[in-house]
């Protein structure tokens, strides 16, 4: 749902109902990842896609459904059901999906869901704990539920108000709705969604937990063509993007219109100060061994998913030279040069393919080699991957 917040504040905001399905469960291979997303609005608008265009038509129907009932249901899809090629999903594997309306408002419960999306919309940390089984299927709960002051129904912090936010999220009692909450703050603040299991007073119920992270940020040092190229290429991948140069001529915000941020500073010197987490992807694209050696000893020492630097094999033998002399070969071994993937890459957009797709590969654990050699399914939980670079994840 977080994925399309941009898209559904506007139609609550203008009055309108929704119904958003989203994918709960996976089973073997499947198109798309675990949290996914398709709304339909009162008017019947289609909102984004859950499995890229396999089972559309039996989701759109179902959100029909619960639009005009406005009880959540659940539905389950694969390869096995007699009527798998019906609905279209024949890539081997099983998806499950809870549709639940969503109704437009300014009560409590609206006001507290309308902030979690507006933080994803603005790239911000936000989330959501979807009940997927158990009591209270398809309710919907965020952090920032505030079941003592709701204005709605003057909710209190007694013994009647317990009951009364029972009746009001079908069958979750007080309790049970702050283990659930203290659970999905733990996670927004780490990052990290997924389905769990929590155990509440009256059994235990599932919970998928949808999380929205910050932006992750997309450092490329070196104001040339293939900095613009690579910037406008993830930003798509959704990379808050800073561009960081010495030479003022070079480094300004017009020439690089889809970076966030153009910084003009000795890039070493910008690199140890800057803002950077777990997540963060650095890019030298600089050419020039005054920038790109101190720059790299620093970017080489800090925890950060990804280091690349552009440059031939003559010139990446002469780095790793001088880098010998301050660093030892664990922290020379996260460098990822010459940068990119082997396509073939010559203009800076193809080059700017090919770095990414490089970095979706470290992201992923994966080799970047071809599918058409690979053996298994395409889509694997990450567990089941072997990485073949040092970093696991971005």
């Amino acid at each position: 749902m977080l994925e399309l917040a941009s898209s559904l504040l506007p139609r609550l905001d203008a009055g309108h109902s929704l119904a958003v399905a989203t994918v709960t469960r996976i089973n073997g291979s499947a198109p798309r990842t675990l949290g996914t997303a398709m709304a339909l609005d009162d008017e019947g608008a289609v909102i984004g896609s859950i499995s890229g265009g396999c089972v559309e038509g039996a989701v759109y129907e179902a959100c029909r459904e619960v639009l005009q009932t406005g009880v959540a249901a659940r539905q389950e899809f694969g390869y096995s059901d007699d009527d798998a090629f019906a609905v279209g999903l024949a890539c081997g594997g099983r998806i499950e999906v809870v549709v639940q309306r969503l109704l437009p408002g300014d009560g409590w419960r609206a006001s507290a869901l309308r902030a979690e999306l507006t933080a994803a919309a603005s790239a911000q940390p936000a989330g959501l704990a979807l009940i997927v089984g158990g009591v209270a299927l398809g309710e919907v709960l965020t952090a920032g539920d505030v079941f003592e002051n709701d204005t709605d129904g003057g909710i209190g912090s007694g013994e009647d108000a317990s009951d009364t936010a029972t009746a009001r999220l079908a069958g979750l009692d007080h309790n049970s709705i702050r283990r659930i909450q203290g659970e999905l703050a733990g996670r927004i603040s780490a990052g990290r969604g997924g389905l769990t299991v929590v155990d509440c007073e009256d059994g235990a119920v599932e919970a998928l937990f949808v999380v929205s992270a910050a932006a992750p940020r997309m450092i490329i040092f070196g104001a040339v063509d293939f900095s613009g190229a690579l910037a406008n290429a993830a930003a798509l991948l959704g990379y808050r993007v800073t561009i960081c140069d010495a030479r003022p001529v070079f480094a300004t915000a017009e020439r690089f219109p889809a970076a966030d941020d153009v910084v003009v500073e000795w890039p070493s010197t910008y690199l140890a100060r800057t803002e950077i987490d777990a997540r963060t992807v650095v890019c030298v694209l600089t050419h020039d061994d005054k920038f790109d050696i101190p720059l790299l000893e620093v970017a080489l020492r800090l925890p950060i998913a990804y280091v690349g630097a552009m440059g031939s094999r003559r010139t990446h033998e002469r780095r790793l030279e001088s880098l010998r002399q301050k660093l030892d070969e664990n922290a020379l071994a996260r460098l990822h040069s010459p940068i990119g993937l082997d396509i073939g890459a010559s203009t800076p957009e193809e080059t700017a393919v090919s770095i990414l797709a490089e970095i979706l590969a470290v992201k992923n654990a994966t080799s970047g080699g071809l599918l058409r050699h690979a053996s298994g399914p395409i889509h694997r939980p990450l567990q089941e991957r072997t990485p073949t670079h040092a970093e696991n994840g971005i």
